[in-house]
């Protein structure tokens, strides 16, 4: 997690990672590297979540083929303030490669860490923007693009190519887009669909003949034998269960079991809710992600909960003695 107290160097470097990879030109080398980065100051992995996420704001135009920049630019200024999050840092690296062109012509295997975020351009001018803990397969060819999601979620913004359709698979289900933007999550209750621009059509190969047309604003669950359509009529929720691409996670009604459970997914310290009776307590609020401990603070202050840190791994949430029953 970024502060005050961040060394204007950690600061620096973690922009310098976040172009790197931002270029397409990542190999084995660099993934080692940045691996011992991290390693050397567990602090990093929130400031280079963080940078992500800055990098990832829609505010910011790249330009449409390989840009270098120029020699004589000391720094990256102007980007990272036209993002407005992390005010002051400054990108180190003068010749970082931006761009949507480069990419992955070929087969390509992505897995992010529990807490990373990355986003990866591909060489037909779409975007993935890859969860936490997610794992995904990518096979472009002349006739199709297809993306297979084993675990995790990742949102895409499709570049328009009516001659390739595009193609997400999670186990039986299947997205096609032509075009749009959209999420596909794997949940342990079925594979869920975000659509944030355009229409996407979803089926499961157990029954192909059901087919499902979702629009911009609207979500469905594909379940094994069942295909659940929510039609929220504006794309409020939708972005709402897509915050995380910014860095936050946004609660709206939802259950503690639900936000811990959520906070989990990009945290090695894990909240635990000790007591069933409150897991089904609501909460609203928007909250950074990589923060777990804010949010426990936050809910210290909100409801008759007693916060325990006693173990470095967890932060459990306990009735205090002399709450009773939450009602």
């Amino acid at each position: 997690m970024a502060s005050d107290k961040t060394p204007s160097s950690d600061r620096d470097t973690a922009a310098e990672w976040v172009a790197r990879m931002d270029s397409g030109n990542w190999s084995e080398a660099d993934e080692a590297a940045l691996q011992g980065w991290l390693t050397a100051d567990p602090r990093r992995h929130g400031l280079l979540l963080q940078t992500q996420a800055a990098w990832m704001l829609p505010d910011v135009v790249h330009e449409p083929e390989v840009t270098e920049v120029p020699a004589h630019a000391n720094d990256t200024r102007g980007k990272w303030m036209r993002r407005g999050v992390l005010g002051g840092m400054v990108a180190a690296c003068a010749t970082a490669l931006v761009s949507f062109r480069v990419g992955f012509s070929q087969d390509a295997e992505f897995v992010t860490r529990v807490g990373e975020i990355r986003r990866v351009p591909l060489d037909d001018g779409s975007i993935m923007t890859i969860n936490s803990g997610s794992e995904l397969k990518v096979s472009l060819s002349r006739k199709a693009r297809e993306i297979e999601l084993l675990q995790g979620e990742a949102w895409f913004d499709v570049a328009k190519d009516a001659e390739r359709p595009f193609i997400v698979a999670s186990g039986p289900v299947r997205a096609r887009a032509v075009g749009t933007a959209f999420s596909v999550r794997k949940r342990e209750e079925g594979v869920e669909v975000l659509v944030t621009e355009g229409v996407v059509e979803t089926w499961s190969d157990q029954d192909a003949s059901r087919r499902l047309t979702i629009v911009a604003g609207e979500r469905a669950v594909i379940k094994e034998r069942a295909l659940v359509h929510y039609r929220e009529g504006d794309t409020t929720p939708v972005d709402r269960a897509l915050a995380w691409r910014n860095g936050m996670i946004d609660l709206n009604g939802t259950t503690l079991r639900e936000a811990a459970d959520e906070f989990n997914r990009y945290n090695q310290r894990q909240i635990v809710i000790a007591d069933p009776e409150i897991a089904g307590e609501q909460f609203d609020g928007l909250f950074k992600l990589d923060d777990p401990e804010g949010f426990a603070q936050t809910l210290k202050v909100t409801l008759p909960v007693a916060i325990n840190t006693s173990d470095p791994s967890t932060i459990r949430v306990e009735r205090t003695s002399e709450s009773g029953l939450l009602k």
